[in-house]
């Protein structure tokens, strides 16, 4: 599942992320959902979460919920 829609994305799960340093890459990187940022229901380039480690970036995909 895609992370472009807020609805989908809870606190406690885990995703894939790119990170604002990784964008021109594409480096994905794994972590549980802590905050979900963005505050419309859907964004085309992913949602904005805080992850429990701290890390910020835009959901890619839904690894397990």
């Amino acid at each position: 599942m895609n992370g472009q829609t807020r609805s989908h994305i809870k606190p406690g799960m885990m995703v894939l992320i790119v990170l604002k340093q990784d964008q021109r890459t594409g480096k994905l990187t794994q972590g549980i959902v802590k905050d979900i940022l963005t505050k419309s229901p859907n964004h085309p380039y992913g949602i904005k979460v805080r992850l429990t480690n701290g890390q910020v970036g835009r959901v890619k995909e839904i690894v397990s919920s």
